[in-house]
């Protein structure tokens, strides 16, 4: 039943679906220090998320299982930032089962009006990692490549697409479900309306993540973005953060060509800032 192109040689290579890879996560993220988690988590540089999603969509795993695993050897696990994660999953499967029509529609029925804007080559640049912003392709890149993407990034690239570009937020939950190896219903929903500010307890419209201020503040040294965008593996901290604003000498020397071997910018990020905020402000 395999397709004759192997498509998924980067994915197969990534998991190991089943409950023994299920457990093995477990038991790599159990050996970890909870404590630092909360600090941690929004590094994707580093190794420090559980990485469970996918097997607990698949029901590999439970989040009963994870629980009894981590408070068998860790104290304060209910107040725990990861024990939140788990409750913010369960509760999108609630919410989803009391707002079933969410999955194409706002829970907040005034984003009914809000105007979109269609752009099919934006949109492909966003779902090929081609925007100009080294943490967004590079996170874009990721879930393309292994079909997983950190969460911190999964809220830069959200919010640049839904807000930086005003892309309809559901052209993002699409890409995602088809692509992501942990694509849930209610947790993919529940996660686009927030980022666009049409969901439950959700992300106020004015919040818009920088994406070169997050890049440098959570992959400081651009570790992340050089494992995902190698064409700029030449270019350090802090240029590789906004390659488009280095000197022309730092570029020349890490072989870097704005618009031939990286692409311009998009948007410009303040303009389509103050665009997006006089869209959500006329609602």
């Amino acid at each position: 039943m395999l397709p004759e192109i192997e498509w998924y040689g980067t994915i197969e290579h990534t998991w190991k679906p089943g409950e023994a890879g299920a457990h093995a996560r477990l038991r790599s993220f159990a050996g970890k220090p909870l404590a630092a988690y909360a600090k941690t988590r929004d590094r994707p540089d580093l190794d420090e998320t559980s990485a469970l999603s996918p097997h607990l969509h698949f029901g590999e795993i439970s989040v009963r299982q994870v629980w009894h695993a981590l408070r068998g050897t860790r104290a304060r696990l209910r107040e725990s930032t990861f024990v939140s994660e788990l409750l913010w999953r369960e509760f999108a499967h609630h919410l989803i089962y009391h707002f079933p029509h969410t999955p194409l529609q706002p829970l907040d029925r005034r984003f009914e009006r809000f105007e979109w804007v269609t752009d099919a080559a934006r949109l492909r640049a966003w779902q090929r990692g081609h925007t100009g912003f080294p943490i967004v392709d590079a996170g874009m890149r990721q879930l393309w490549a292994s079909g997983w993407m950190h969460n911190r990034v999964r809220m830069i690239v959200a919010s640049f697409l839904v807000k930086n570009l005003r892309i309809h937020w559901l052209e993002g939950a699409r890409w995602f479900w088809d692509t992501l190896v942990d694509a849930d219903l209610a947790a993919n929903t529940l996660n686009w309306q927030w980022v666009a500010g049409c969901g439950a307890d959700a992300a106020p419209y004015f919040r818009i993540f920088n994406p070169q201020t997050q890049s440098e503040k959570f992959d400081p040294a651009g570790d992340y973005i050089t494992r995902w965008v190698p064409e700029l593996a030449r270019l350090e901290a802090p240029h590789v953060h906004a390659p488009h604003a280095a000197p022309a000498a730092a570029l020349a020397a890490a072989g870097v060509r704005i618009g031939s071997t990286y692409p311009a910018p998009l948007v410009d990020l303040a303009a389509s800032r103050q665009a997006a905020l006089a869209a959500y402000q006329a609602i």
